[in-house]
């Protein structure tokens, strides 16, 4: 009884220990909220690889190969695989509505397969919301407009199907889709939404001109790559003028802001890997002479010979993404992907690279660098942030040594009323678990609220004092990633109780050993 009735008069009388409890909240909330952040950042890489790659991929690179069309059949035909995409991945340089040219990430997709791959459509930014995102609490943005919904429901219906018609015509062309961020047309505000700007473009006389453009209603690029041959090497320069029928957001700067997905087959005859029929090296060698003569079954003239092109080229895919069916771990997908491909290589000998020759890998060894940099990272930071909030409990058992040398009579007193030698020392280690349940709990808390709100602190930051800690340029992801998980405050809370019972533990020890009587004479 008389341990809880000290432990409660120590805990609301006296100012230091009411200071260990602050160390142990800032110390409780420091360790929470980096935790979090840090992990909140690995796990949104680990989802975001996964959404744009799928579970597994095959690649050949460069050249790519061919029959990809068979190679997904297979794939989907095995009932532990969702879909099967195939897509062509290269870099081409892009002419931008203002005349600026930048260097690309180009893929080339099929909208249907695609999107059961990765879940592309979703990412889709021009669409219309029936409800504000979580940071616009005034509802401003132009997707809420119902004025602008006919308009914002094309718009999505033309992104999911990549097509847009022609202004003339009325006719459907194939289009692409453009990262949000690459044009800088569209102004990004601190609510996370984006509004459209009209683009300007340098005159030769140092003016502007201002154009009246919105990309899925009427803007365009304009986009060069290198077309290879049969070996992979580059030929010549292909330009193309590509319509744009939506915008995307993945939340990836480096992806929304260097990205432009288009078409398969408009990509692959850019590349020139698209179907066509080639002339037979050996029927080539057995021509005649070259200047010799034959004659056109069509008009009956003479023409110059030309070789008969007997060999017929499929058209080809630089890379195969796969999703597995739900709770199907990314290496399993990876075998069953592998053992697939051995038949298939084998069916096809010498056309597509052999089963020993193939790329086949989870989406999480494509980025095994930087997630296994932010695992360290991450383990680093905790470490030194532990270290340092280790110093609680010295500061613990300074508090604490300084308290039992000025209550020396008090427990002498309670030694002479017949108090034990562990029940003295059960009151101070208690004293000490109540500091740090106190604490840890407040530091959850506070750590909870600044986490969860984080983004809306730091964007008032940055409009109070012009701070941007966040560069979405540098740290990968357009928003600060958080996420609280239960494991972790756990852990977080018991070490914050556990470091003021050790703090608290040599005091408590020693109170317990003092001699009574020498305690009760204590001047």
């Amino acid at each position: 009884m008389y341990q809880a009735l000290l432990t409660r008069k120590y805990l609301t009388s006296k100012v230091m220990p009411l200071l260990a409890m602050a160390a142990v909240t800032l110390s409780v909330a420091t360790i929470l909220i980096t935790w979090s952040v840090m992990g909140g950042f690995l796990n949104a890489l680990m989802t975001s690889g996964r959404a744009m790659i799928g579970d597994a991929y095959v690649v050949w690179p460069n050249v790519g190969f061919a029959h990809y069309d068979d190679l997904a059949e297979r794939l989907e035909a095995h009932p532990d695989i969702h879909a099967a995409a195939p897509i062509i991945e290269t870099y081409g340089m892009v002419k931008l509505p203002d005349d600026r040219v930048e260097l690309i990430q180009i893929k080339g997709v099929q909208a249907d397969s695609y999107h059961q791959v990765t879940g592309f459509s979703d990412t889709l930014w021009w669409k219309p919301l029936d409800r504000p995102t979580r940071k616009d609490r005034e509802g401003r943005d132009i997707r809420l407009d119902p004025d602008n919904r006919p308009a914002l429901e094309r718009f999505a219906e033309h992104g999911r199907r990549m097509v847009r018609p022609d202004p003339d015509t009325g006719i459907e062309q194939p289009a692409g889709l453009l990262g949000i961020e690459v044009t800088g047309m569209n102004q990004r505000t601190t609510t996370g939404i984006y509004v459209p700007m009209n683009p300007s473009r340098r005159t030769a006389d140092g003016g502007y001109d201002f154009l009246d453009e919105f990309m899925p209603r009427n803007g365009a690029v304009g986009v060069t790559v290198l077309s290879l041959d049969s070996t992979g090497r580059p030929t010549d320069p292909v330009s193309r003028t590509i319509p744009i029928a939506n915008e995307f957001q993945t939340g990836i700067y480096e992806v929304d802001s260097g990205t432009l997905i288009a078409p398969l087959d408009l990509v692959q005859r850019m590349l020139r890997m698209n179907e066509a029929r080639r002339i037979d090296p050996e029927a080539a060698r057995r021509a005649p002479d070259p200047f010799d003569y034959d004659i056109d079954p069509d008009t009956g003239e003479l023409r110059p010979f030309v070789p008969a092109a007997t060999r017929p080229d499929p058209a080809r895919v630089t890379t195969v993404l796969i999703r597995g069916r739900p709770g199907m771990r990314p290496e399993r997908v990876a075998e069953i992907a592998a053992e697939i491909y051995v038949d298939f290589a084998r069916d096809h000998r010498g056309e597509v690279p052999d089963a020993h020759s193939i790329h086949i890998n989870t989406w999480e060894a494509r980025n095994r660098t930087m997630i296994e940099a932010v695992k360290k990272e991450t383990g680093l930071v905790l470490a030194v942030f532990g270290v340092i909030c280790f110093t609680t409990v010295f500061l613990v058992l300074a508090i604490f040594w300084s308290m039992i040398s000025e209550k020396t009579k008090d427990i002498g007193i309670l030694r002479a009323l017949g108090a034990s030698t562990p029940g003295v020392a059960w009151l101070w280690l208690r004293y000490g678990a109540s500091i740090g349940i106190v604490g840890a709990t407040l530091g959850l808390v506070a750590g909870y609220l600044i986490v969860t709100n984080i983004n809306a602190i730091h964007d008032w930051l940055g409009a109070r004092f012009g701070l941007l800690i966040w560069d979405p340029r540098v740290y990968y992801f357009v928003e600060i990633p958080r996420e609280v998980e239960l494991p972790k405050a756990v852990i977080v809370f018991v070490v914050g109780v556990l470091t003021c019972v050790l703090g608290a533990l040599i005091p408590a020890v020693r109170s317990a050993r003092m001699d009574p009587v020498k305690a009760l004479r204590f001047e």
